[in-house]
């Protein structure tokens, strides 16, 4: 991949990603650039994958690059998964005294790739993998972070690391220690998985304390900086359920580009040792130097969908098959029958900790897989959670045995019922087939015709993501048909607005922090595959922008949703001139002309209404959280859910009113228009400009009414000279806001010249305006509406120094308010 380049669409292993920025140098001091952090991660994958598969990911991003030592990078600290994130991206959930997040979990070689475009420079996972019913499982590994304090180096933190595999090896742990890419060392010991986070972590710490008891000068096993210096610390606090620590061979935010690298005891010993960076480390693995091999488990023979079943398992210690081949399933055979026409499933009875059956339906190559606790149900009365787990091999159709202790889902495994399935549907969050099971099985059905089943998916994305596994009653698919839906309740089909404001307003209080975005507003209704769209005003614009047809196909349902539609910029921001020719048109020939060479963007952001049941009274946040549950990204259809503003920074406004401003300055560096903050349990008002909402511009703008014009003189005679604008009264008239000039183009006034035919009017429509500009003043009724940039409002209530933007059609006059200081 060439660094320099800036853009670019790339294929990894299957998925399809789009790679911005790439020339953005993100290590100064070096020169290192996005692109190559990018294929660093690419390259790393496979001896990386093994020891992150199956974790939720923590990520420290620096947008920006990581800066000099003068001017240091910001660093966004995310937890929470984004709703654009890819929907092939493996997810896992956990429950937080603020209510569940979604982590991603970096099972692909394709996953890494995407961290790594969104800069995600640091990677940092628990000791434990999550466990098949979608919770937390015991830790797989112990972890010491040796820590030296002022006087002291790496060759005193090998010392301490010696120390301690001299107490682990003779117990049976075998310890891979990990030069931190940092200041210090770490220390990894794979473990059974047979205790939890606690009780490995009491563990830690005791040991901690008997070497802080035998080497008093050396070592330090509390927290208290002061207590540090000369010593090294051990960190034992890590091993926490809670607590997440650099995952091994991840790039360090530092002002040089290391690497958390394992290492060899031998090079424990080299008085030179020193942290490596990203190069040294690339050499080692390609020569075939991966010392944290046996920590990882199994490696992946190829990332794709068996990658995170093949590193969660040694084929050493577990009979369960293990494919020699990762399968490549061609996206136009992909959900395809096999050539014999018969789709194969199984239903596990499996003993592990506790009673489970485990569902695998045939499909794309694979086993796709679902834990349900207590089993396919007997009666259509009852449903049962299904929680979908890492795909499985086919061989598994098979797999009987006793997976022994020690190893992932250990406990005796036997089919419970098996044999061939027909879909009737098949969505990535509804699934209805009918499972015909062997001769005298469970599902046979009572007419050997088989069992009708359903799955739906209720909450979550991919692995971890909760189903609702339903028996549906004994009739064939095409008994009934389908009931009319209800009539949808009565939603006024124009969006909330919010108010200006400054960041000290929402510094403080529980708000939710949006990108600002420079385009216009968009209600989009979908109803069975049709597509309308709506403006501001309750304009028709379905017809206007055509490359949104296939929006309904981006929605797992019927819904309004809101949003900005954007055209964007060479270098992929919204440019609102660039919306101008867009918003003028009419003739299908220009409409088709310009979708081609200006295409748009739609950024969703709420919605108002799923499946004919109204939203608009949720809480903002339950709100947004569907709407990233209702979007899916699909190929060719220019739509989007965008993260929220500095990721997690609205969760943070309640105590940290230094959040907005960071926001603020990122929003600045992007190059958008500011901040919309909202609050979080605020309920959506339709056609209402409410400070539930508060916009936090970097730019100012202010919508007005065209009132008249200055005519031109000299070569300029019978052209327009300036424009007179202003800004509604209660009672119907205009409030000055002042001439401009700044930012009309010759195309753009002879248009306006043409449109004001029709518009003359013989006295001044504004409640009063300056004599020199009343001089020559060309009145027109105030019904065209445009946009100014300015930099703040004079005195006499002017604007000063405005830039004409551009008309506005998709707004109405009724709509526009001054927007005060």
């Amino acid at each position: 991949m060439a660094a320099g380049e800036g853009r670019q669409t790339v294929e990894v292993d299957g998925r399809t990603l789009a790679l911005t920025n790439l020339g953005k140098v993100m290590y100064p001091s070096t020169g290192m650039t996005k692109g190559e952090v990018v294929s660093y991660y690419a390259e790393i994958a496979p001896v990386m994958l093994p020891l992150v598969a199956g974790r939720p990911v923590t990520r420290k991003r620096w947008v920006h690059g990581v800066g000099t030592a003068d001017a240091p990078g910001q660093v966004f600290f995310e937890k929470n998964l984004a709703g654009h994130a890819p929907e092939w991206l493996g997810r896992g959930i956990i429950e937080h005294s603020d209510g569940p997040k979604t982590y991603p979990i970096a099972d692909t070689r394709a996953a890494l790739v995407w961290l790594a475009q969104q800069a995600a420079l640091e990677i940092h996972v628990p000791q434990w993998r999550f466990a098949p019913d979608g919770t937390p499982g015991n830790p797989d590994r112990m972890v010491f972070d040796f820590d030296p304090g002022e006087g002291v180096g790496l060759a005193e933190c090998a010392e301490v690391a010696r120390l301690v595999r001299d107490i682990l090896t003779p117990i049976g742990l075998d310890p891979i220690p990990v030069t931190s890419g940092s200041k210090g060392i770490h220390l990894y010991a794979p473990l059974d998985g047979r205790q939890s986070s606690q009780q490995v972590s009491d563990v830690a710490h005791e040991l901690a304390r008997a070497l802080e008891a035998d080497h008093p000068k050396l070592v330090v096993s509390s927290m208290k900086k002061e207590l540090r210096t000369g010593k090294v610390l051990i960190d034992w606090s890590q091993n926490s359920a809670a607590k997440t620590t650099i995952a091994p061979y991840s790039l360090r935010g530092r002002l040089r580009p290391t690497v958390a690298a394992p290492r060899t005891w031998d090079e424990l010993d080299d008085p030179g040792l020193a942290q490596f960076e990203w190069q040294e480390v690339l050499e080692r693995v390609a020569a075939g130097n991966d010392p944290a091999a046996a920590l990882g488990g199994a490696r992946p023979e190829a990332s794709g969908p068996l990658s995170t079943y093949l590193s969660m398992r040694d084929p050493a210690k577990t009979p369960e098959p293990m494919p020699a081949a990762v399968p490549v399933v061609p996206v136009a055979q992909a959900g395809a029958a096999p050539a014999d026409g018969a789709l194969r499933f199984v239903v596990d009875e499996h003993h592990a900790r506790s009673l489970h059956f485990d569902l695998r339906l045939e499909r794309d190559g694979v086993l796709r897989s679902w834990a349900v606790p207590k089993g396919v149900p007997d009666d259509p009365g009852v449903n049962r959670l299904a929680v979908q787990t890492e795909d499985h091999p086919l061989e598994y159709l098979e797999f009987h045995g006793e997976i022994p202790k020690g190893q992932y889902g250990a406990g005796k495994m036997s089919v419970w019922d098996t044999g061939t399935y027909t879909a009737e549907k098949w969505r990535d969050d509804e699934i209805i087939a009918t499972l015909k099971g062997r001769e005298g099985g469970p599902l046979r059905g009572s007419d050997g015709r088989g069992v009708r089943v359903a799955l739906i998916r209720t909450s979550g994305e991919g692995q971890k993501s909760q189903w609702l596994l339903h028996r549906m009653k004994e009739q064939r698919p095409d008994a009934s048909a389908h009931a009319p839906a209800a009539a949808a309740a009565e939603i006024s089909e124009r969006p909330m607005l919010a108010v200006p404001g400054k960041p000290v307003d929402v510094a403080r209080g529980d708000w939710a922090l949006e990108w600002k975005w420079d385009g216009i507003r968009i209600l989009a209704r979908t109803d069975g595959g049709a597509v309308r769209l709506t403006s501001r005003s309750g304009r028709d614009e379905t017809a206007r922008y055509p490359e949104l047809a296939g929006l309904a196909r981006a929605l797992r349902a019927d819904a309004l949703v809101d949003g900005e539609l954007v055209a964007l910029d060479a270098d992929g921001r919204p440019d609102f001139g660039r919306m101008q020719p867009r918003m003028n048109v009419t003739r299908p020939r220009e409409i088709a002309e310009l979708a081609a060479s200006v295409p748009v963007r739609l950024l969703l952001f709420d919605v108002l209404e799923v499946a004919g049941t109204p939203t608009i009274d949720e809480p903002y946040v339950e709100r947004r959280a569907r709407l990233e549950r209702l979007f899916r990204p699909v190929e060719g259809v220019p739509v989007e859910v965008p993260a929220l503003a500095a990721s997690e920074a609205g969760s943070e406004t309640r105590a940290d009113p230094g959040v907005v401003e960071a926001a603020l300055a990122e929003a600045r560096a992007l190059g958008l228009e500011g901040l919309v903050a909202k609050r979080r349990g605020s309920r959506y008002r339709p056609g209402v400009r409410s400070d539930d909402w508060v916009k936090l511009k970097l730019t100012r703008t202010q919508e007005v009414l065209i009132g008249g014009y200055r005519k031109g003189t000299g070569t300029r005679e019978g052209r327009i000279k300036s424009l007179l604008v202003g800004t509604p009264t209660p009672d119907g008239r205009l409030e000055y806001a002042g001439r401009v000039w700044s930012g009309l183009g010759e195309h753009e006034l002879d248009r306006l010249l043409a449109t004001f035919d029709g518009l003359h009017a013989g006295d001044s429509p504004f409640v009063a305006v300056p004599p020199a500009e009343a001089a020559d003043a060309v009145w027109v009724r105030p019904e065209l509406v445009g946009e100014i940039e300015f930099s703040g409002w004079t005195t006499a209530g002017s604007a000063r120094h405005p830039r004409w933007r551009g008309l506005r059609p998709d707004l109405d006059a009724a709509s526009i308010v001054r927007e005060r200081d």
